[in-house]
């Protein structure tokens, strides 16, 4: 909670205001029952219609005044719980940005959205409600009991009698709602884990006709969440009745107390009036205040919750000194090219080199990378090829840092990468991932990721090495063209040729493609890779596949299995002397080629 009134000591001022008008309302409230007894004491015994209507008339005032003050405290608060909440989004969104690939592979994608969306909202709901209510019911109750003391100190005493009970009530429902409604928001991470798996799964899930198999499931995870708002919602739900049955008891006994007194002639029927609808403005209170403590029990859990994504330490993150830039992401690309340059006059031959790398993902029990060693100079093309789950992807991964090895060094033109600023790192590296990811935007506003300042003459030129040019000026709109949420709108193949383009428009120093044409056809790879070759100068390029034609050009192959390297070299010596490589080969390609290419 401490790192929740850090967000709102921004709207000291809102926060300040919107209770004390809350307050400003409420005191205006408590005149109202003794306007009232005068109007039954002084007013109708005397059938002085002008004193009836002038104590009409303050009803009325003190009813538009109070309005006026519920008004402005509403806006207080609402500002300063949407405005607290907004900056919470923006830097919970900021610190998931900083995460490493394997912090958010721990707590979970469906986490984090629940945290972003649901948990940040009820925490809006709960600033909003205790700024209007918290000090204005506690205010109200505590003011009714001493305004009663005005009023008539015996009958007072049923007040003095029925609020301590009521606060161990409303309290001691509290303290056990509130780890309740922890498990509730667990469960609910598990029903939007379960929610999002099938809305991304749905063609796979039709496929394998497991609609009905996935409907079981998801109704086992919504069952028991059900069955944990419901069970937290009847404890929450004895509030209102426990507080209403011991109020309407306070009730009858003020209503007792006052009629043995007015029958005495010691208490006027206007007083007694009085004092049950300062019961009355305590029963009110009570059950908003009782609402209140729900909410807040909700809103309580769930700012842990956002708390305990706050203090994950992002695995990955600059070192104390980090060269290149440090942390300053405005560093120009000519600045950073200057730097690699002297870096490179500084004798440094290797672009990227790892040595003795091993790296072993958490949770797991084997290594999916052990003691890699190689070194890769300016301007080849590196191919990295191998069986599924031998470490192609985690070792291009370790080049930008997105894992840290666990051992051995990752160098980038002669410096370990935990030694250079993640923003200058990356700033020279274009990734082409797996997954073609594009965002909703105009095809001009995608490419632009590359580089900010990059020109349409560029973006064209990159268009034309990615082999893209061609469809999309095929769909007559140019780099107007409209992309769809992750690309929905365009082919597989498509898609990835505009991934390319996009790590292209960056004229990056290494450009990784991790399996990236792995929706194309032969010729357009085959094209791709020609274009890449032909057009990328001094680039380092690495070149993930499964293809073994994808590679077989390179100028130096990683033959990789079980997270160790067999073999590297080029095509031909390693048709002669690595068996798996061979293997691979035979498999994708004729006897007669793979036997030409030895020769």
């Amino acid at each position: 909670m401490k790192r929740l009134l850090r967000y709102l000591a921004d709207y000291k001022k809102e926060s300040i205001l919107g209770p004390l008008f809350k307050m400003l309302e409420a005191s205006f409230e408590l005149f109202v029952p003794l306007v009232v007894a005068s109007m039954i004491d002084v007013g109708i015994p005397k059938g002085d219609a002008g004193y009836i209507l002038r104590m009409g008339g303050l009803l009325i005032l003190l009813g538009i005044v109070g309005l006026a003050c519920s008004l402005t405290a509403q806006y207080f608060a609402a500002k300063a719980s949407v405005e607290a909440s907004a900056n919470l989004r923006n830097d919970l969104l900021a610190h998931i940005f900083h995460l490493s690939y394997s912090d958010i592979d721990a707590v979970g994608t469906s986490t984090l959205i629940t945290r972003m969306t649901s948990d940040v909202n009820q925490v809006q709901t709960g600033i909003n409600m205790v700024l209007r209510l918290f000090l204005r019911s506690p205010f109200v109750v505590f003011g009714a009991m001493i305004m009663a003391f005005t009023v008539d100190v015996k009958a007072a005493m049923v007040f003095v009698a029925v609020i301590p009970l009521l606060s161990v009530v409303v309290f001691g429902i509290m303290l056990i709602s509130m780890p309740l409604y922890k498990k509730v928001q667990k469960q609910l991470d598990r029903v939007m884990l379960a929610t999002r798996e099938n809305l991304l799964g749905v063609r796979v899930i039709r496929a394998f006709n497991r609609q009905k198999g996935e409907t079981v499931r998801f109704e086992e995870e919504n069952g028991i969440l059900v069955r944990l708002q419901v069970f937290v919602g009847k404890i929450s739900a004895l509030l209102n009745p426990v507080t209403y049955i011991m109020i309407n008891l306070a009730t009858v006994a003020v209503i007792w107390t006052g009629a043995l007194q007015v029958d005495a002639g010691l208490l006027t029927q206007g007083k007694v009036v009085a004092l049950v609808n300062y019961m009355s403005q305590i029963l009110v209170e009570l059950i908003k205040l009782a609402n209140l403590i729900i909410i807040i029990s909700k809103s309580v859990a769930c700012m842990n919750r956002v708390d305990s994504v706050f203090e994950i330490e992002p695995g990955i993150r600059d070192e104390h000194g980090a060269a290149m830039g440090g942390t300053d992401s405005g560093a120009s690309l000519a600045d950073l090219k200057t730097d690699m340059a002297g870096v490179r006059e500084a004798g440094t031959e290797a672009v990227v080199e790892f040595r003795n790398v091993s790296f072993l993902y958490a949770g797991a029990k084997e290594p999916s990378l052990s003691q890699i060693s190689f070194s890769v100079k300016r301007g080849e093309t590196v191919g990295v090829i191998g069986g599924t789950g031998s470490g192609k992807s985690t070792l291009v991964n370790l080049i930008p840092r997105f894992y840290d090895a666990a051992s051995g060094q990752v160098l980038v033109d002669g410096m370990d990468v935990k030694d250079v600023s993640l923003s200058s790192l990356r700033e020279k590296i274009g990734v082409v991932p797996q997954k073609a990811v594009l965002f909703k935007g105009t095809l001009r506003e995608n490419m632009l990721w590359g580089r900010e300042d990059a020109t349409d003459e560029e973006i064209y030129q990159a268009l034309d090495i990615a082999q893209a040019r061609e469809f999309v000026e095929d769909k007559g709109q140019g780099l107007e063209l409209p992309i769809a949420q992750n690309g929905r709108n365009l082919s597989g193949g498509q898609r990835q040729r505009l991934t390319i383009a996009r790590a292209l428009v960056r004229e990056p120093q290494i450009l990784i493609l991790d399996d990236s044409a792995s929706a194309l056809d032969y010729a357009t790879d085959a094209r791709l890779r020609k274009a890449i070759r032909e057009n990328t100068g001094d680039t380092t390029v690495f070149l993930v596949s499964q293809r073994a034609a994808s590679v077989k050009n390179a100028d130096q192959i990683l033959v990789l299995d079980d997270g160790q390297i067999v073999d590297s070299g080029t095509h031909r010596d390693l048709l002669n002397r690595c068996q798996l490589y061979r293997e691979i080969c035979l498999s994708q390609l004729t006897k007669e080629e793979v036997e030409r290419d030895a020769q």
